[in-house]
């Protein structure tokens, strides 16, 4: 039977602007005939998954690129070797096709390819390799060679999942799904009137500023969902459990510290969760979003709380109608009760 994991989490976060959409407005939905704040969940993993402060210094060298520009990198690489620059362009085409189709438009670089490919550390490694021995004068083929993996040690790519459309036998099933996360009330997008102001600018001249622009933005508690599939995040780690533990550690943490980049420059939208309950078992997942299907402010002025309330009693309604047998911890910022430390610890068992 298959593991899962599925994680909650509140967060409250003060005016932000955390995830825009094509004119620069905060992303929203509709729920429960109610507008909310949104936040897609690309944002949310690509905030993870390049986070300094937590996939880097965890899981360092277990880490993949998204990349067009795999060829420029091998391109530099054999110039590095000394290559004929000519050579080292045929090959760097040659290697880059693997990984998609080669770029035809006029002005961009022929090593780059028109899609985005998640790479693994071991098959840029190897395709390095690979290009070396074709500048040593072997004949190669790229897509007999063994560069592609169906299992690496690439935790981001295990997690997240990746398509190859030239080559789907090397496609990879995510093993972590994420919602959008939404907020648990009713929100209205405000607008921020800002100027900015010509430091050079004479008493002598006009007192208008030197730009005048507009920003929206939004405020609330946002409920996040995410499912861990344990045993396809092990498969596709080629059976590396020690190594699907730390990725399930530093997912939890940085799901719970690191906060969307949009605009933090000016709103220092730093926040970290207030409430995280994960469960584990071999029950079907479900999300719990439907606790906020009604709007959590039009029952208590105390959104977080009124939150936790609504998620908690759903869950026990599921548990009671569905038979849902799952373990579960808790940590909860506002009763002092539990640790991020001991529901990592949870997570990781077993």
């Amino acid at each position: 039977m298959t593991t899962f994991l599925q994680l909650h989490l509140f967060t409250v976060y003060p005016p932000a602007n955390l995830n825009r959409d094509d004119i620069g407005r905060p992303k929203t939905a509709i729920f429960g005939e109610a507008p909310r704040l949104r936040v897609s969940s690309q944002a949310l993993k690509r905030a993870w998954r390049t986070s300094e402060e937590v996939f880097e210094r965890h899981l360092r060298g277990h880490l993949g690129q998204r990349t067009q520009r795999f060829g420029e990198v091998v391109e530099k690489h054999l110039l590095a070797k000394g290559a004929p620059a000519d050579r080292a362009r045929a090959i760097a085409c040659e290697i880059a096709d693997l990984f998609g189709k080669l770029e035809t438009e006029a002005g961009k670089p022929p090593t780059q390819i028109k899609q985005l490919a998640f790479l693994s550390p071991e098959e840029q490694a190897a395709a390095l390799a690979l290009a070396e021995r074709a500048l040593a004068g072997a004949a190669i083929d790229p897509k007999k060679a063994g560069v592609l993996r169906e299992a690496d040690t690439a935790v981001d790519i295990a997690m997240f999942g990746r398509m190859l459309a030239d080559d789907p036998a090397y496609n990879r099933d995510a093993a972590v799904q994420v919602a959008h996360a939404i907020t648990t009330h009713k929100v209205m997008v405000e607008d921020d009137y800002y100027t900015a102001v010509d430091d050079l600018k004479t008493p002598a001249e006009d007192a208008g500023a030197g730009f005048v622009g507009e920003a929206g933005f939004g405020a609330g508690v946002f409920y996040l969902y995410a499912c861990i599939n344990r045993d396809l995040l092990e498969r596709n780690l080629g059976g590396d459990r020690a190594l699907a533990g730390a990725g399930i550690a530093a997912l939890i943490e940085a799901a719970a510290t690191i906060a969307p980049k949009g605009k933090q420059a000016s709103f220092a939208s730093h926040a970290r969760t207030d409430y995280l309950l994960v469960e584990k078992g071999e029950t079907a997942p479900r999300t719990l979003a439907g606790a906020f299907l009604r709007p959590v402010g039009d029952r208590d002025g105390d959104l977080l709380g009124a939150s936790i309330h609504a998620l908690t009693s759903l869950r026990d309604r599921y548990a009671l109608a569905y038979g849902d047998v799952t373990a579960a911890r808790a940590m909860n910022v506002a009763t002092g009760e539990g640790t991020l430390a001991q529901v990592i610890a949870f997570a990781r068992e077993g």
